[in-house]
């Protein structure tokens, strides 16, 4: 082998060596329900002023459209992020559309 494949191979494998495993996504049920209450008039003025949902949620029942924008917003780590312990437990539709909002937005 010639010196300079010997160091091609060094530097191949010095350069493979360096690369770094992007961190593992964080699955939607390590994140803690959000602590202040919220009414839903306020719910509905903090929705209203986040990101529009990239993909077209009309057809869905509102509690579904509420938790995608929640957990879209958490995935994205904006101000407008909640996740609503008490819904998630009761309202099933919601918590269906946190979790899909959640996975979606934090692939992006």
């Amino acid at each position: 082998m010639s010196r300079h494949s010997f160091a091609l191979l060094a530097l191949l494998a010095l350069l493979a060596g360096c690369a770094v495993a992007p961190p593992a996504p964080v699955k939607p049920a390590a994140v803690p329900p959000s602590k202040a209450p919220e009414t839903a008039s306020e719910g509905e003025a903090r929705r209203a002023k986040a990101a529009r949902p990239t993909y077209n949620l009309t057809g869905y029942p509102p509690a579904v459209r509420d938790g995608y924008i929640d957990g879209c917003e958490t995935a994205k780590g904006s101000s407008y992020a909640r996740k609503d312990g008490g819904r998630m437990s009761s309202d099933p539709q919601y918590s269906m559309g946190w979790n899909d909002g959640f996975s979606i937005c934090q692939k992006k």
